[in-house]
This record gives structure tokens, sequence and C-alpha cells, in this order.
């Protein structure tokens, strides 16, 4: 990308725009903001900053110092990357500490002004690059710490980190960590990098979950990132350097423009299909009447107190649908207690409904698969209707009847142990698969158009529903227990058979069936990329008309790296990094379900 003068001809710059189609670009420039400077009431920026950008093949956008959150919502909406730019002091009143005698003049409105732009980037999954003040902002934001003033408060003898060499000189060395990293991966197999640093403020303690890349050889931190998300910094001042042309300097902008540049594919993307999460269990974790248009605490048990679907987190992560289920914990069979488990599924399915007279312009309730159509094209959110436990039905036939009624799509046979229809992966065996009551009701869900969901069934029930369904059927939240042994996730042959009768496997992203032992004292919690795992072995085995997305949000689902939908574009993401077309995507995030929804219906 050119940044040079050009020359003082008016006709020329006219003939120039006028010509320019941008229809010829393989795709549009991604839009790289970078977080502006304050100097005696100017918002500005070093040029380098901007030429890197160019030189990266980015559109550099200067964001404007201002705390009006609506106004920088607006403005990172537009935005494919950040980067926060490097300048002044930190006010220590937003770590609770009191100013240490070498800090220089701080800008309160500055730090809010970072710090805003930083969350609201970071709630989009916005690509963030920080660089030295901005490197020291992530960390601050994220619960880590700075030294106000290395030379008085860092243990050991420092670097002078603050240098009067040319910006464009390398004058100090850092080493990378011994860890799968970013800049590992920016530069393979570099160890060390030349680079020029300004500033006396460095990161203290590391933010909770992020972790430490690079080190200069005094000790001070140079690096840190959040592993699985597309958010790091680096200490140093790489736009000099990248702006005179070091290669190495130019591809930290570089990794950071094809970041960004991703996102914006996979934003674009969601734009134009339709994504469905196939299991969340939203209405969960509220008690009584709940909104979903505002974010919200819910009363579920620790730690998962806030609710993971709601209309702001969907609409920020670019989710079309969920399937909302109301879910009924196994307990007794006596009439009074399956009577009692029938009203509260009416009452979960009620306030689901409410949903859309509480906000008519943002949500609808899908209760057909031309309604999810309906509802992309008038851009609102869509709620799926399901029941998770066939308990809720009892030992009634005429109540799946009311089910469809009320537009729900489809019905988990069970949850954590048999109940009348049949046995569970967990807990003692009663039927050998589906009861006689239980062949009847697949029957009539067939007959309805209902939606048969296997997740949480034992082997034999699956297969008895398989053998006796018309339709296909789905497994709504399942994963690969070939690569996680638990026996909520289903086994290649299940998988396989399933794919054969035209069904769908949607992985959840619960870490106990993504990776064994994950979240017990000691183990580290599954991620995304070990997510990423079960959907390439389930594609592998059965291609991609047969695999989709189930979360379980709100009902223990979450990853690092995945864990509310305003995250699952990651999967969008990192899915598209790995070459995934999309038309595969569009199947894996919605269209298969969409298509075994319209089968169900027909067949019924």
């Amino acid at each position: 990308m050119e940044s040079s003068v050009r020359p003082s001809d008016l006709e020329m710059l006219r003939k120039e725009a006028d010509e320019y189609v941008s229809a010829k670009e393989a795709a549009p420039l991604p839009r790289i903001g970078i977080s502006a400077n304050r100097r005696d009431g100017l918002s500005c920026i070093a040029e380098p900053y901007c030429q890197a950008v160019l030189l990266a093949g980015g559109a550099p956008l200067l964001v404007p110092v201002m705390t009006g959150v609506g106004a920088l919502a607006a403005v990172v909406d537009t935005l494919d990357g950040l980067i926060l730019s490097g300048g002044g002091d930190m006010d220590p009143a937003f770590l609770a500490e009191e100013p240490a005698p070498g800090l220089d003049g701080v800008d309160a409105f500055r730090d809010a002004f970072d710090f805003l732009l930083l969350r609201l980037a970071f709630v989009r999954q916005i690509p963030v690059l920080g660089i030295c003040r901005g490197h020291q902002v992530i960390n601050v934001a994220f619960g880590g710490t700075i030294y106000q003033d290395i030379h008085a408060q860092f243990s050991a003898a420092a670097l002078p980190h603050s240098q009067t060499e040319p910006r464009h000189c390398a004058t100090h060395t850092v080493t990378l960590a011994d860890i799968p990293s970013k800049l590992r991966a920016i530069v393979p197999g570099k160890n060390e990098w030349a680079v020029n640093s300004l500033h006396h403020q460095a990161v203290k303690d590391v933010a909770p979950g992020f972790v430490a890349t690079a080190t200069a050889a005094d000790g001070v931190n140079e690096g840190i990132e959040l592993p699985e998300y597309p958010l790091f910094g680096v200490q140093w001042h790489p736009e000099q350097m990248a702006a005179a042309g070091d290669e190495e300097m130019l591809s930290v902008f570089r990794f950071h423009v094809r970041q960004a540049a991703v996102f914006a594919r996979a934003r674009r993307l969601h734009d134009r299909i339709l994504t469905i999460d196939a299991h969340t269990d939203a209405p969960m974790v509220y008690a009584g009447d709940f909104d979903l248009g505002v974010r919200t605490g819910g009363t579920f048990n620790p730690p998962f107190f806030e609710s993971k679907v709601n209309l702001p987190l969907m609409e920020l992560g670019r989710l079309d649908a969920a399937c909302m289920v109301a879910y009924i914990p196994q307990g007794e069979r006596t009439d009074a207690a399956c009577r009692q488990a029938w009203d509260y599924a009416q009452e979960r399915l009620s306030q689901l409904v409410r949903q859309e007279r509480l906000h008519p312009s943002r949500v609808g309730i899908a209760r057909t698969p031309d309604d999810l159509l309906r509802l992309k094209r008038e851009g609102k959110k869509a709620i799926v209707l399901g029941v998770e436990n066939g308990y809720a039905i009892g030992k009634d036939l005429r109540r799946l009847t009311a089910l469809k009624r009320q537009g729900v799509s489809y019905m988990t046979l069970c949850h954590n142990g048999a109940n009348d229809l049949c046995d569970s992966a967990l807990g003692e065996p009663e039927w050998g698969g589906l009861s006689p009551f239980g062949k009847e009701a697949v029957h009539e869900m067939n007959r309805l158009g209902l939606l048969i969901d296997v997740s949480h069934a034992a082997e034999t029930t699956f297969y008895d529903v398989l053998k006796e369904s018309r339709a296909p059927v789905i497994a709504s939240h399942s994963s690969v227990r070939a690569l996680c042994n638990h026996p909520r996730n289903l086994t290649d042959d299940q998988i396989r058979a399933l794919a054969a009768k035209g069904g769908v496997v949607h992985i959840c992203l619960y870490t106990g069936f993504i990776r064994e032992n994950s979240g017990e004292t000691g183990c580290p919690e599954a991620t995304l990329s070990d997510a990423l795992r079960h959907i390439r072995h389930a594609v592998r085995l059965v291609g991609v008309n047969h695999v989709g997305i189930g979360s379980d949000f709100d009902g223990g689902g979450e990853l690092i790296g995945c864990r509310a939908a305003n995250e699952l574009i990651q999967i969008t993401v990192r899915l598209l990094e790995e070459g995934y077309s999309d038309e595969d995507l569009r199947k894996i995030l919605g269209g298969n379900l969409l298509r075994v929804m319209q089968e169900s219906v027909i067949s019924g």
C-alpha cells in the first residue's frame, strides 16, 4: 500500500478516486482502528502506526479520544481489528494505588477511553494488539498490575527502557517464552527479537488467564496474551521499525491484519447465513419472570451466575437463533411428580414466549423452519423452543400434541436417569433401550413433526430410536467419545449410524465432554482448540452435512475461548483459518439443523 506524498494535481487525484472500483479487490481491506493519543487537547497518533498498518495490508482508522459509550460502540462496530497505541502513564487510581514519585503526568480521560474501547472490542471478539501503554492497558483491564515506575519499583537493576536512540533502530533484545504463543507463531523458530522501547511503566503481575510470552534481559515483561483469544500485547514499539522496513517488526502487524481479515470474513458470513445454537439452557438460570433483553444475573449454582445466552450477547456475536429448552431434572415418576414436571415445563416455555412480547422488534419465537428464515430476513433473533427430558410428558402422549401446538421444535427423550420413555446414558438401565411407551412416543413425534433428540440417551435407546423413527434425529449437545470417553458422548459407530439416517451430531462445549478429567481439581479446563478436534473428527467421519454446534450454555457449557453466545463467532473464525469453506460453515453453523427440522416437519 502506498503512503507517499502525491503530486499537487487535483484532476489526477479525482481521476484516480473515480476509477478505483472496490469490487476489483479480492476482499475489502481490513479496517484497523488505532486508539489515539491525547496531547494539548488533540487526538493524534504518530504516523508510523498508520504506515505499519498500510504496509501490512490493512486500512488504518484513527479512533479519537472520547468516553461516550454509544459513540465508541458505533465506531467499534465498523472495525475488524484494533491497535491500542502507546503514550503517557496510566492513572494509578484505576489500580486503587497512590501515585509513585516517578510518575509522569497522567490523563484519566484517556485511560477511561482506552478501557472502554478495549472492552467494547473484546466482547465483540475483535482482534486486539496492544503496544507499550496498550500492552499495559490490556493487563490492567483484565485484573493485572503494573509498575508505575520500573526503576523505582522493579526488584532488580532495570535496562534503560526509555531510550534515546532513533525509534527505528533496535536497542535491546527480548526473549520469547518457551511456550506456544502468537509471538512464536509470527516468526517460527525465533527465540529472540531485537526491539526498541520507550516506556518507564511495565506489566508487573500478569492478569489472570493471561500468559507471559516475552521478557527483556532484566526480567521486565515484554509480551502477554490471552490463550485461545485474538488478544495480545507487546511492551516495545514495533511500529517505528516496521515503518522503516524491518521485516520482523512488520510481521507483527501482518499477523494482526490477517487475524482482522479472517474476523471480517467471519462477520460477513454470519450476515449472510443462518446460525443456530442447537442447545442452550437459558431458562434454567432464572427463577420466575426473566428478561432476555438485558444481561442479568441468574440463580443457578456457581460459577454460572450470569446468563451466557441473551439478546445482547446474541447480537454481539451475530448468532441468529438459539434453541432454548425447558429443562426438567429427573425426579420421581408418580402421577403427582409427573404433573409437577409438566407444569414446570409449561411455565418455562411461557417465559420464553413472553420474550417475544417484551422485545417484538428484536426477537421472535421460531415455531417452524420458515419462521427461522423469516426472522433472519427481518433482522430479529430467533428462539427455538425445546424440552429437555421426556419426563415432562409423563405417560401421556397427548402432551406431545400440546407441545407441538405451543411451537416446540424438539424434545430430548431423557436426561440423567431412566424415565418412562427410555434408558439414559447415566444411571441404571431399566428398559434395555426404549420402553414400549417410548416407542409409541417416537412414532407420535414423527406424526406431529416433532424433532427427536437423542443426547443423554443410552446406546441401546439411541439405536432403538434410529430403528423406530421415520425422520432424521439429532443429538443436540453431544461430543465424540473417541476423543473424550464419557458415556454422554457418541461413539464413532453411533455418529455414522446417525448420519446414515440423515441426522446431525451437535458438538457440545461442556468441558467434561471435550477433554477427559477437565475441570477437576488440578486439571486444566478444556479449550476451544479441544472442541475443534471434536468437530474435525466428526467431519472426517461423516462429512460436513451431519455436524453442528450445541453449546449447552447456561447448562454448564463453556470453554476457554468460547464462554458465551457472543464468543461463538470464534468457532467460525477458527474453522475459516483451518480452510473450511463458506458453504461448509453454512451447514455446520445452522444449515444442517434447519434441514433436519424441515425434513421432520415433512415426515409428519
